[in-house]
């Protein structure tokens, strides 16, 4: 059985908008909603008159972008990490063959 959606209300940039959330990641988006708001308000800076939609765009590439390099760096740390246990079940094995 799913988890039905409710309706919640956040500021992105001085408008409204409605978005249906399941409760327990209302935070995470209210959350989300108050990051991007300040993305657009950095990108739109003293400039009132930026297009809405090309501040957005520009926004959403900036975050994209982070969360790109955020990745990168997960998985260049998974790829040391196996590499690491690697080599300690190679030791543990050279430890339990001179036994």
């Amino acid at each position: 059985m799913s988890i039905p959606s409710e309706p919640v209300s956040v500021r992105v940039l001085d408008r409204e908008y409605t978005v249906g959330v399941v409760p327990d990641e209302r935070e995470s988006l209210m959350a989300a909603a108050k990051l991007l708001d300040g993305r657009m308000r950095e990108v739109r800076g003293s400039n009132r008159m930026a297009a809405v939609d090309r501040v957005a765009v520009l926004a959403a590439l900036n975050l994209a972008h982070e969360l790109q390099q955020v990745r990168t760096e997960g998985e260049q740390r998974d790829r040391e990490m196996a590499r690491l246990l690697d080599d300690l079940q190679r030791k543990l094995d050279g430890l339990i063959d001179a036994r």
